[in-house]
């Protein structure tokens, strides 16, 4: 793994994350529209008795728990390459990184942080990106 592809997977995870909460939101709405059963309708006896929302309501909760876990591998994450990153000493690439990295700040806003332009920005990502020291064991999503 390169050190570009360990300091991606915090945005990765964060969208990944951002992804499953627009899903939470669909089956909420999912569950909030509850349709009645039919009086007319036979009962089949292999077929669950349970009212639809009710899976709908499992799904929810087996939603809040996967991004539960994904936010606490999230900031595991975000602290190891924290730690990854203020291991470089060059204070302007530090920075670059940790604006790029756990901040998720476009090229642009780092620049305006920085007082760079975007063409400096990168070559010091560039700098930066090989004064990385990878951990023995990085956490990998």
């Amino acid at each position: 793994m390169t050190a570009k592809e360990y300091l991606k997977q915090a945005y990765r995870l964060d969208h990944r994350i951002d992804s499953d909460i627009e899903e939470l939101g669909r089956l909420r709405e999912m569950s909030a529209n509850i349709s009645a059963p039919a009086m007319g309708d036979k009962v089949q006896t292999n077929r669950s008795t349970d009212a639809p929302f009710v899976k709908c309501l499992e799904r929810i909760y087996e939603q809040e728990e996967k991004i539960n876990a994904e936010i606490d591998m999230l900031v595991d994450l975000k602290n190891e390459i924290r730690n990854v990153i203020d291991t470089v000493s060059n204070t302007d690439e530090r920075m670059v990184l940790r604006y790029r990295y756990i901040h998720n700040y476009t090229w642009e806003q780092i620049g305006d942080e920085l007082g760079a332009d975007s063409r400096t920005v990168r070559r010091w990502h560039g700098k930066a990106l090989t004064h990385v020291e990878l951990p023995e064991n990085p956490l990998k999503i």
